[in-house]
């Protein structure tokens, strides 16, 4: 099942992808769950999925306005240097540990929206990302039971502003502008993705393809991740772990290459999807 959250004619709701179009769920559960967070809270994806058979699509792609598809996560967890191509390029020492860092809502935005290049810096840089949604609550999570606390997975660019994100050695600045992290278009639910599937990642910049990698390549798994995080927080409904980038970051390019306005960015999980967005430069 792919899940999604978008707006049409003023009003937020969730639905289903099926045929090409969308089932406005959130129209048929109407009063018992407001989005997609309050049914992961109340574990209603069987509800859902129930309410899916036999049925059709209410909108086309092109009716609906995507919006990040957890738009209100509790928590938005990333983890750096997670691919060993990347760590290279960066020429980061390796860690015992996963590095972690925090994104704020405000920073994202859905699939086919513009990413908002601010215009105090020239370095805003893609990180094509997989971010797993947690459905189910959980403190000091093992490995081998993280699985089952994953909701699903879906593309996630965790846009950059390298120049701020290396003001100090904290990165929250340079990682939450504005509208600067695209998260969708849907999420897949994990009866769709095995457990410990590959996931294949790739990111273009106007149709070129800059970064490619799967899921077996990460330097620390989606369970130790999951594991790690768990120690230090309860992991709640809706928490969103965007799980690292691999090699081929514009900063890192020669030449760099940074977006401007009017760039076309793609993240793309072959078994999930393509992210889209484009860039649009803030204008004061």
């Amino acid at each position: 099942m792919k899940l999604l959250s978008f707006e049409i004619e003023s009003r937020k709701s969730f639905g289903a992808v099926i045929d090409d179009g969308v089932i406005d769920l959130g129209r048929k559960f109407e009063g018992r769950y407001a989005d997609l967070l309050a049914v992961l809270e109340a574990d209603a994806l069987p509800e859902l999925e129930g309410a899916c058979v036999g049925a059709k699509p209410d909108y086309t792609f092109t009716d609906i306005t995507f919006l990040p598809v957890i738009p209100n996560p509790p928590k938005i967890i990333c983890i750096g240097v997670n691919y060993e191509a990347h760590r290279s390029e960066i020429g980061r020492d390796p860690s015992k540990k996963p590095m972690v860092f925090a994104r704020f809502p405000a920073s994202q935005i859905g699939h086919m929206q513009p990413l908002v290049a601010p215009p105090e810096s020239h370095t805003f840089d893609y990180e094509g990302e997989i971010a797993i949604i947690i459905s189910k609550p959980g403190r000091r999570i093992s490995q081998a039971d993280s699985w089952s606390h994953i909701a699903g997975y879906a593309p996630y660019n965790d846009g950059s502003i390298r120049e701020w994100q290396g003001h100090t050695g904290q990165w929250t600045p340079g990682k939450n502008w504005y509208q600067t992290g695209g998260f969708g278009p849907w999420m897949s639910t994990r009866g769709e993705i095995p457990d410990n599937a590959p996931l294949h990642l790739k990111t273009r910049v106007n149709g070129q393809e800059v970064q490619s990698a799967d899921a077996s390549q990460m330097i620390f798994s989606i369970p130790e991740i999951i594991e790690y995080c768990s120690i230090f927080t309860p992991l709640e409904a809706g928490d969103v772990i965007v799980t690292g980038t691999p090699g081929g970051v514009g900063v890192r390019r020669n030449p760099q290459l940074f977006l401007k306005d009017g760039d076309i960015v793609e993240v793309e999980i072959s078994e999930i999807g393509i992210l889209r967005n484009s860039i649009k430069a803030e204008q004061l």
